[in-house]
């Protein structure tokens, strides 16, 4: 017959010893809801790296346009540029057009120049109401002299025929114009041709 000292003692008396069901001690398990540890989550997850098919048409389709547009704007750069072009060539044929119907007015516009400097040209006779004709066409057209005495001689504008040197002359000077130049904008329609006066 078993003794009662014998029997082990139960329940909430049981000594320090002994230990009851292992208790977590880590802290409560995260819900659902909450944010897992960075250390669980990979570099794809972090930055985004993967990109869905909806994604990956989309930017196709953006570097699609981004490209479409700097095509257009190199056209439109390209048609103004052709534009330009065009346009300064088409003033260039007509000055060369206008330029030479003018070189026949030139012989003219060279007697009367000759016919003022030796007083023929008296204002109010017929043949300076003439004159003053034949230059009003030439100025409508756009033709301009050039050619002075005193101009500094310059040998893509002026041809020099004779060279007299000058005592005291510092630069090559326009002594005396034989002929008027004339040109019509960029069209040069005749050098003048001038006596230039150089250092002795």
């Amino acid at each position: 017959m078993a003794h009662k000292d014998d029997e082990q003692p139960t329940g909430s008396g049981a000594g320090p010893d002994e230990t009851g069901p292992e208790e977590n001690t880590s802290g409560p398990a995260p819900s659902g809801d909450q944010t897992p540890d960075a250390e669980g989550l990979t570099i794809d997850d972090i930055l985004g790296a993967e990109q869905t098919p909806e994604a990956a048409a989309e930017g196709a389709s953006s570097d699609k346009e981004a490209s479409l547009l700097i095509d257009l704007k190199r056209l439109q750069a390209e048609y103004a540029n052709y534009r330009r072009r065009t346009e300064e060539q088409r003033e260039r044929e007509i000055e060369r057009a206008k330029g030479e119907a003018v070189k026949g007015l030139l012989p003219v516009m060279d007697d009367l120049d000759r016919a003022a400097k030796h007083g023929d040209l008296v204002e109010g006779t017929p043949l300076a109401a003439i004159g003053d004709k034949v230059r009003a066409v030439a100025e409508r057209l756009g033709v301009v002299s050039y050619g002075a005495v005193g101009d500094v001689f310059d040998p893509q504008q002026h041809e020099a025929i004779f060279q007299a040197p000058t005592p005291g002359a510092t630069e090559t000077t326009i002594l005396e114009v034989v002929e008027v130049g004339y040109r019509l904008g960029s069209v040069e329609l005749r050098p003048a041709k001038v006596v230039v006066a150089v250092p002795a």
